[in-house]
């Protein structure tokens, strides 16, 4: 199987309603194909948009999958922006290196521009993958190990008027889901989700667990109203000195720091365990202004959303910027040639103007780099050193670097 004169794999069309099963177990195999519980694979099949979705055939064969959620996702400013959340994207092995992945990204970012969203984003299986369609990293996760015999926590005051109580993560699911809600604005790279995503957060099989146990939820409260609520599951653990389990967090959600304090000091404080794991946090956790010692938590960073920008010009007069900016960048963008050429950048805290211009050229870069700076959590300065932006007028990388930082580092709270 080959690819036409436009780059497309003859079999590649958008997925019918009647093929799911077929395109989710080639995706399955995709990923190693290890069977998922009902109510796991049951869910991402009422997830799925079908009429976001592609298949490539091979007669009556499923060779290939993408896929692409309907999210609007936090930008510096506080705007949340319509994108496309790129999703369940596999190659047959036995189809590999016939262009078939290229051809998907091809039709995808078409249909993307078309649906009027001007980014696309994706978290990678393949961090080595996406480069070449011009998928830059823009947001970084934290990891973490805490040795809670040894870390203890100093917490702010009023942590003690915080009530934290069980509840069972399935009954509170409405009162989560709006906490979430009320802090996706706060926070740059962070998704407004659509319906029935929220189920994501209780999604509970036990072939998931590791030894461990169902998932638990407590919610902080204060004076009657819920301020906060973490999911975690417990694995018990027992040596010849005694029990050494681990707290394994899955979600902290907070309205203030208080609460937030609160939740961790009771994850730090349950008994029988000496051990807790956090994965998937941002970079600037309040957690670790908590700590007696950061060492003995053992954080580790890990790439996490990848951002690409479909329509430049749309995609940059979205959001604010934290310092004036008024620059002309040459963009590179050989995937989606309609991006490529000079565009002149106005912007402050207020808003900003994005247009295409015959002025001389200030910053020159490529589409990636201007994917992973487009959050704020990636320094174009940075890029710079790195080689990958260069700077033509002096002063202009200080000037638009300022600009596109952000007081608060994005964070993608899942996955997709």
């Amino acid at each position: 199987m080959g690819t036409d004169a436009n780059g497309l794999s003859p079999g590649l069309r958008v997925l019918r309603q009647d093929d799911w099963d077929t395109w989710y177990d080639t995706l399955l195999r995709g990923f190693g194909g290890v069977p998922e519980a009902a109510e796991e694979r049951e869910l991402w099949r009422a997830l799925t948009e079908i009429d976001r979705s592609l298949g490539i055939w091979d007669g009556d064969e499923c060779v290939g999958t993408a896929g692409a959620f309907s999210f609007r996702l936090t930008v510096p400013g506080g705007a949340s922006l319509p994108v496309a959340g790129v999703t369940m994207v596999s190659v047959a092995a036995t189809h590999r290196r016939r262009g078939l992945l290229t051809s998907m990204m091809r039709r995808q970012l078409d249909d993307v521009r078309a649906w009027g969203e001007p980014l696309a984003v994706l978290t990678a299986s393949e961090p080595a993958i996406y480069g070449r369609f011009g998928y830059g990293n823009a947001t970084l996760s934290l990891t973490a190990e805490i040795d809670t015999t040894r870390v203890g926590l100093s917490v702010p005051d009023g942590t003690d008027d915080v009530r934290v109580r069980y509840a069972v993560p399935a009954d509170v699911l409405d009162v989560c889901e709006a906490l979430y809600a009320r802090l996706v604005p706060a926070r740059p790279g962070m998704l407004a989700r659509r319906p029935g995503w929220e189920r994501l957060g209780v999604l509970d099989p036990e072939s998931e667990r590791a030894g461990a146990s169902p998932l638990q939820c407590v919610l902080a409260e204060r004076e009657g109203e819920t301020v906060g609520y973490a999911r975690f599951r417990v694995k018990p653990e027992w040596e010849l000195s005694g029990s050494n389990g681990t707290v394994a967090v899955e979600d902290v959600v907070a309205l203030d720091p208080a609460a937030d304090a609160a939740l961790w000091r009771f994850l730090f404080g349950i008994d029988l365990t000496s051990k807790v794991t956090v994965r998937g946090r941002p970079v600037d956790d309040a957690w670790l202004y908590l700590v007696s010692d950061q060492r003995r938590c053992h954080p580790r960073l890990r790439d996490s959303l990848y951002v690409r920008l479909v329509e430049v010009g749309a995609a940059l007069e979205a959001r604010t910027y934290q310092a004036p900016v008024d620059v002309v960048f040459e963009v590179e963008d050989a995937f989606c040639p309609w991006n490529a050429g000079r565009w002149r950048l106005s912007g402050d805290t207020k808003g900003a103007s994005c247009e295409r211009t015959a002025d001389a050229a200030d910053v020159a870069l490529t589409v990636r780099e201007l994917g992973a700076a487009y959050l704020g959590g990636v320094s174009l300065a940075a890029l710079a050193a790195a080689g990958r932006v260069r700077e033509i007028r002096p002063g202009a990388l200080a000037e638009a670097s300022l600009g596109f930082g952000s007081a608060v580092p994005p964070w993608l709270p899942h996955g997709f």
